[in-house]
């Protein structure tokens, strides 16, 4: 069994509104040293697959459900469960 983490995010070149106004909402609080805020998505996925196919299938779901490929840029970290 595996557990992943993953992480999608706008890709640079996209604008970012939330991001831009949760960054405006923290510069009213005082908080001037904060140059830039990015919103995102965070998934916590469990897989019962081999270790070779845990990558494939995290990639794949990635590609096909979790990140819009075109606006989105994503990573994961996988680390294998310990048994209980």
């Amino acid at each position: 069994m595996y557990f992943v983490k993953v992480y999608v995010t706008y890709k640079d070149s996209v604008l970012d509104p939330q991001g831009e106004a949760v960054k405006n909402a923290v510069h009213r609080l005082g908080y001037d040293a904060i140059e830039e805020i990015r919103i995102g998505k965070y998934f916590e996925i469990q897989v019962s697959a081999s270790e070779e196919e845990v990558e494939a299938t995290i990639e794949a779901i990635c590609d096909r459900l979790l990140a819009n490929v075109n606006m989105e840029t994503y990573r994961y970290e996988i680390s294998k469960m310990e048994e209980v």
